[in-house]
């Protein structure tokens, strides 16, 4: 599917819901970074992911549905690398070359489990306990 094909299903809610998994949520991400700056993507990403959930009937639990630190940690780590390496011709292929992104654990590296599943963190954004995020700008 192509980069617009996605964006448009996950925007209109029609992309099926076992094929929003980690990597879509990411293809989003990188592609609203390529067109607008990072407090629109954030906002864009954040009410698109809360709208899809609910068309999708995912309820906000203590352990499931919107995460707002995941959300933002993982917009800033696509933003952090590609002011690094730059965009690819798919966001697919940017995310063959960026593995690092691809694997769902990387945000402990800046966080504790117990501060990243918190539901302040599933509520507000929390700072890392571990490490900085990288900067993006």
């Amino acid at each position: 599917m192509s980069d617009a094909e996605h964006l448009r299903r996950f925007e209109d809610q029609s992309l099926p819901l076992e094929e929003w998994n980690h990597r879509a949520h990411l293809k989003v991400a990188y592609l609203y970074l390529q067109g607008l700056p990072f407090s629109e993507a954030l906002e864009r990403l954040r009410s698109g992911i809360k709208s899809y959930n609910a068309a999708h009937g995912i309820m906000d639990t203590p352990t499931g549905g919107y995460h707002e630190t995941l959300t933002q940690v993982w917009l800033q780590l696509v933003a952090a690398t590609l002011h690094q390496f730059g965009p690819a011709e798919s966001a697919d292929a940017f995310f063959e070359a960026q593995t690092q992104l691809c694997d769902k654990r990387t945000p402990l590296l800046f966080f504790s489990r117990e501060r990243l599943m918190s539901a302040e963190a599933k509520r507000e954004f929390v700072e890392p306990d571990l490490a900085a995020l990288p900067g993006t700008v």
